[in-house]
């Protein structure tokens, strides 16, 4: 009863037609106000089981509420929550997992690339770093009737070669017809070969990651001029050209460099 009074300025407001659809006799001059409300009080505290009105197994379950059809049919309509919900929380979860790796790439390139290389990339989850701020000059293949086995970055002496990538150093010094050389065997079996250079500053069987300085560019050996020779041997020594083979990887050692001779 004290619910309904607490509502009765809204009923009022509501007038004839709103209680004649809650099916409140005697509104509009056949009882006063205060008797509507008892009466409207009285039938909404009646039990679900008092309903005296004929059974009909035919009718939608409990849409006599105002708005009942309609949320009827949203509810049929709705999808199936817990598909949903396992539907939500893969995509978090994949979209947390991808931006954990983005993350990841982000500091592996910008840890190659923390020591001065001029450029780096992922492959295959792992760094590579340009390994100088060279211009290309010279190619794999026949040079002056000899067989060129890698390719020339010319560059001034000193200028920074970094390690191409993860590795341990294999050799580190002098070497006939480089003056002096690094060589770096990296974890799928390949080897670099960084030749005429000025100075090493790796000792033989030290590990090093991709952009760690590791030597300086120099004239030294069979040389025209300061320049990066740097070679590329497959697992078992064949000695492949290092063009494809970085390009492949999403180094272009030739990009707005143009070529020459050295």
């Amino acid at each position: 009863m004290t619910v309904a009074a607490a509502a009765g300025g809204a009923l009022v407001a509501a007038g004839q037609t709103v209680a004649g659809a809650l099916g409140v006799p005697g509104w509009g001059g056949e009882a006063s106000v205060e008797e509507a409300y008892a009466r409207l009080a009285a039938s909404a505290m009646l039990p679900v089981s008092g309903d005296t009105r004929p059974a009909d197994t035919t009718a939608p379950i409990d849409t006599s509420a105002i708005g009942g059809e309609q949320l009827s049919a949203q509810a049929a309509s709705l999808p199936d929550l817990d598909s949903t919900s396992k539907v939500d929380v893969a995509n978090l979860t994949k979209a947390a997992r991808m931006g954990r790796e983005a993350a990841k790439l982000e500091r592996a390139v910008t840890t190659a690339m923390s020591h001065g290389a001029p450029k780096a990339v992922m492959y295959n989850g792992e760094a590579l770093v340009m390994p100088t701020a060279g211009r290309f000059t010279s190619g794999f293949g026949a040079r002056w009737g000899v067989q060129h086995k890698g390719i020339d970055l010319a560059a001034p002496i000193g200028t920074p070669i970094f390690a191409l990538t993860d590795g341990v150093v294999e050799k580190s010094g002098p070497a006939s017809g480089f003056g002096m050389w690094v060589v770096l065997k990296h974890p799928d079996g390949t080897s670099t070969v960084y030749g005429h250079i000025n100075r090493s500053f790796v000792q033989e069987g030290q590990q090093v990651k991709a952009g760690d300085e590791i030597a300086e560019v120099g004239n030294r050996g069979q040389s025209t001029g300061p320049h990066l020779h740097l070679e590329v041997w497959e697992s078992d020594g064949t000695k492949i050209d290092p063009l494809p083979w970085l390009a492949a990887r999403g180094l272009d050692v030739t990009a707005a460099t143009g070529s020459r001779d050295a």
